[in-house]
Parts: C-alpha cells; sequence; structure tokens
C-alpha cells in the first residue's frame, strides 16, 4: 500500500507547445483484448465496449495488470475511467513501465487513482513512494465519483504532466538520471476490497 506522507508540487497548466503530437491512435478496439496482455480469464473482462478489471462481488486479491505490448516514450494518452466500489478503492494507469518477470506486479511510474490519491504520480514497486501529489481540493471539485472521468497524461522528456478533468494535477520533472523514460501502459485493479476499474477511450498521439 502506498504511504500516506506526500508532498506537494506546485500544480502547473498542461502545456501542449513544446513538442508535435502525431495522430490520435486508439490502443483498445472496444472489442477485444487484441494487442494488450494479463489476467483475462480472471481479473480483466470487457463490458458494455470498456475494460473491467476486479469485481464488486469478491475481493480483489493483489494488484493485477493489462498492458499493451507497444512501448513508448513521450506521448499524450487520454482515457477514461470510473472506479467503483465501498472503500479503500484504488487504481491506476501505468506508464513508462515494465512487467516484473514471473511476478503480477509491474515497475514503473503510475498515474494513480483512488481516495488519498487522485491524480498523484506514484512509483510503483521500484522506489515505492508518492514523487508528487495533487492537490486534493482542487481535483475533488471536477471529480464524479463513480462516473466516467478524463485522465490527461503528458509525457516529454524527463518531464511527467497529469490532469483530471481538465484540472492540472502533477507537473514533475524526473531528477534522477537513471530512471528509465520508456516503457509498457498498464490499466490497474490495486488489491483489497470487492471493486472494479472500468476504462474506455483509450488513446494516444505521440510526441514528434
Amino acid at each position: 500500500m502506498k504511504p500516506l506522507w506526500l508532498s506537494v508540487v506546485l500544480l502547473l497548466p498542461l502545456s501542449l507547445s513544446a513538442g508535435e503530437l502525431g495522430p490520435p491512435q486508439a490502443l483498445f478496439d472496444g472489442k477485444s483484448f487484441a494487442g494488450w496482455s494479463g489476467d483475462t480469464d480472471k481479473t480483466f473482462r470487457i463490458e458494455d465496449g470498456c475494460i473491467v478489471g476486479g469485481s464488486l462481488k469478491a475481493k480483489v486479491p493483489h494488484n493485477e495488470f493489462l498492458t499493451h505490448e507497444r512501448e513508448f516514450r513521450d506521448f499524450e494518452l487520454r482515457l477514461q475511467f470510473k472506479i467503483l466500489g465501498q472503500e479503500k478503492v484504488n487504481a491506476g494507469i501505468q506508464i513508462r513501465s515494465r512487467r516484473i518477470p514471473n511476478h503480477f506486479e509491474m515497475i514503473g511510474y503510475q498515474a494513480d487513482l483512488g481516495d488519498n490519491y487522485w491524480g498523484c504520480l506514484y512509483d510503483e514497486s521500484r522506489r515505492k513512494k508518492v514523487l508528487a501529489t495533487a492537490d486534493a481540493a482542487s481535483v475533488a471539485k471536477g471529480l464524479k465519483l463513480g462516473d466516467w472521468n478524463e485522465y490527461v497524461i503528458r509525457c516529454e522528456g524527463r518531464r511527467i504532466q497529469l490532469a483530471i478533468n481538465g484540472t492540472p494535477t502533477v507537473d514533475y520533472t524526473e531528477p534522477d538520471d537513471s530512471i528509465e523514460q520508456t516503457g509498457l501502459i498498464g490499466l490497474q485493479i490495486h488489491g483489497g476490497p470487492p471493486s472494479e476499474a472500468w476504462y474506455k477511450d483509450v488513446v494516444i498521439r505521440e510526441i514528434k
């Protein structure tokens, strides 16, 4: 579980002026898991044109990730999400990440979702801490709990910017030159009480 001590960062508007965005590419066709891999037998399913992780009828045993087969470096990713559950609901979108061999976990940056973590940037299975924190009050004003919301994730160079429903939440520049800045995109459902993470309209535009 993520630590509760967080470092607040200055919120800056999501800048789209630096690199040129390429054409939009849909990563999910709304019908199949083509291009994706993960536990599609028990954890992930397709319902109403959406990717759904977890269940409202049973505990989620541990973190699970559905990962896209392509690697990306500089990009703007947009997707719709909604998180359902009664308590300690948590999920997230992995970026510039890797699967840990012979393990269910991933390692890398996570655009976080869930109580106390909406819009934060977490370092999954690596430094295991929140790297940059969103202003909870600002995010809450536009957040639609139990309904669809939009996440925008922009990675360019060593800079990562996040926004939820048009509200910038994180503007983070990686200070450690040894941290990889390319990798996989993954959709997470966090282990814990019965819950579901829904994702749709997963579209990426690479930055030239």
